[in-house]
């Protein structure tokens, strides 16, 4: 499986978060909004159902191949 970073992270795209308080979790995008600030912030959804909140630099996706 390779990886690679996207600029345009899209809903049901699978993710790893690789930095702050959830690094090391993944899972699938499940919505995606930007902030009044405008910061981009995901909402994933880990296999066993758990849902968390991140911002979007911190995730990258994974790309199958």
């Amino acid at each position: 499986m390779k990886m690679k970073t996207s600029e345009v992270l899209k809903n049901g795209d699978k993710c790893i978060v690789t930095g702050g308080v959830h690094s090391g979790k993944s899972g699938i995008i499940g919505d995606i909004n930007t902030s009044k600030t405008g910061h981009i912030t995901i909402t994933v959804q880990q296999e066993n159902g758990v849902r968390f909140k991140t911002l979007g630099k911190n995730a990258v996706v994974q790309k199958e191949e």
